[in-house]
């Protein structure tokens, strides 16, 4: 179980991302799509996920009991994983923007390839999460690196939870 501060920072987390992407699901429909006018801004998006990565590193600093020298071999690889972490979520946030794009005139293939990108940047995460395991196990133990990657998986499926709950469904476009 996480802690009270530990949840409210997660809520916080998740209230940001239900804001940006609550603008998405109000205003993607009601406008004609335009190529140089993104629902979501790129600065909106850019400040958002450099908030959720501050706050997952929060997270794993209360909840992830560390001494100090496990602390100076923990965090150097923590911000290895998350800079290649980023590059991959880097293609789901380009994959939200593309969808908030092309909301209401989205063809049958946009559609396919968009869920087909989806799946691949989730296989992608876990694949990296995986290669990470052996990692942090070696520098802090196998019991510290399993709670890491059982800490990382829940926070980031809360963040995708709240993220695809506020994504319109891609039949709710019309025909």
């Amino acid at each position: 179980m996480m802690n009270r501060p530990v949840a409210t920072i997660v809520a916080g987390t998740l209230l940001a991302c239900s804001a940006i992407a609550g603008a998405q699901t109000t205003s993607a429909p009601a406008a004609a799509p335009n190529k140089d006018v993104h629902v979501i801004s790129t600065q909106d998006l850019d400040m958002l996920r450099k908030d959720i990565r501050s706050q997952k590193k929060q997270l794993m600093a209360q909840n992830l009991t560390l001494t100090d020298a496990d602390a100076t071999k923990f965090w150097p690889i923590y911000d290895q994983y998350v800079a290649e972490l980023s590059k991959i979520k880097d293609k789901q946030y380009a994959m939200f923007q593309e969808y908030a794009d092309h909301f209401g005139t989205m063809s049958d293939e946009q559609a396919n390839s968009l869920l087909k990108q989806l799946l691949d940047v989730d296989v992608a995460a876990t694949q990296l999460r995986a290669k990470y395991l052996p990692i942090f196990s070696k520098a802090i133990g196998g019991r510290k690196g399993a709670t890491w990657a059982q800490l990382d998986r829940r926070i980031q499926m809360m963040v995708d939870l709240q993220l695809s709950s506020q994504t319109p469904l891609i039949q709710a476009q019309g025909k």
